[in-house]
């Protein structure tokens, strides 16, 4: 029982031994030379022996102190090596995620900024691709995880649901004056402004023209959905957006949303991974943030 009740006294004896000063050593720990003192005294009391020879200008070790104190630098040292490595090894390891340039920006980023933040050991690589190729990525295991659109089907893979984005036809409210027909004529009338066709969100819309004939006269491909939305804002036309991304432009009435007698269905966007062993525990730990 001495010997744990000792544990927090090799400190205050390890700095007095290096500091040579009972005064100096209790200035570096932030605690008075008496509680020092005290300390060494019932160190010395509980191991029977001397552990310092007093002088008038500071302390130097005995014998038994130096064998001590060779002793307790190493233990110490040894049990602060280990803490480094049981706190390392819950933060070191990798992840691997793939997700597509629109679903990265606007859904990943959230959970990379807080993820980073609490575990910065952690290797993280991505990769921004069709949604089509990172289901096609977490199943050949060539990274852990994809945020996308919800496949059709699973196979092995398990999916975690963010939930369901709306797509919608957006364009100011000048240039919807400006082309002056109805709802269901704009398609025929107005510059329509769309993801290039190797995006997933591009196939969802050319599917939704499909099932309900539609065949836009004036098609304007763009490859990022920060260019439909300032395309839009500028007047040049109407874009298929996320609703989710132009709330505030919705709200502040730079932007407004074409009311379709049949609007575009919505998607279910999520997290898919593979469950193979061994399982990586950085997966959950994504996305399960509050982990």
């Amino acid at each position: 029982m001495d010997t744990f009740d000792n544990l927090t006294r090799y400190k205050i004896f390890l700095s007095v031994a290096e500091c040579k000063s009972i005064s100096k050593a209790a200035a570096q720990l932030y605690i008075s030379q008496p509680a020092a003192s005290v300390a060494i005294k019932k160190l010395e009391e509980s191991l029977n022996t001397t552990l310092f020879v007093r002088k008038s200008k500071g302390v130097s070790l005995t014998e038994a102190g130096n064998i001590l104190y060779r002793s307790a630098k190493q233990a110490l040292h040894l049990l602060s090596d280990t803490e480094n490595t049981l706190r390392s090894a819950k933060n070191t390891g990798y992840l691997r995620i793939a997700a597509s340039n629109v679903l990265c920006k606007f859904f990943l980023m959230p959970y990379l900024k807080e993820f980073t933040h609490k575990y910065p050991d952690t290797d993280v690589s991505i990769t921004c691709t069709s949604s089509s190729q990172a289901c096609s990525m977490v199943e050949k295991c060539t990274v852990d995880l994809a945020l996308v659109a919800k496949p059709e089907t699973l196979g092995m893979g398990r999916y975690y649901s963010l939930g369901l984005i709306e797509y919608i036809f957006a364009c100011t409210p000048a240039y919807r004056q400006k082309l002056n027909c109805p709802n269901a004529r704009v398609f025929e009338y107005g510059n329509i402004m769309l993801l290039n066709k190797d995006n997933g969100s591009r196939t969802h819309i050319d599917n939704y023209y499909a099932k309900n004939n539609i065949v836009p006269a004036h098609i304007l491909e763009i490859n990022d959905m920060d260019l439909l939305i300032e395309f839009a804002k500028m007047g040049i036309g109407i874009s298929c957006v996320v609703k989710q991304f132009v709330e505030q432009e919705l709200s502040t009435f730079s932007l407004m949303e074409l009311e379709l007698q049949k609007p575009v269905p919505p998607r279910e966007i999520g997290f898919l991974y593979n469950d193979v062993q061994p399982f990586n525990p950085n997966i959950l730990k994504f996305i399960n943030r509050s982990l």
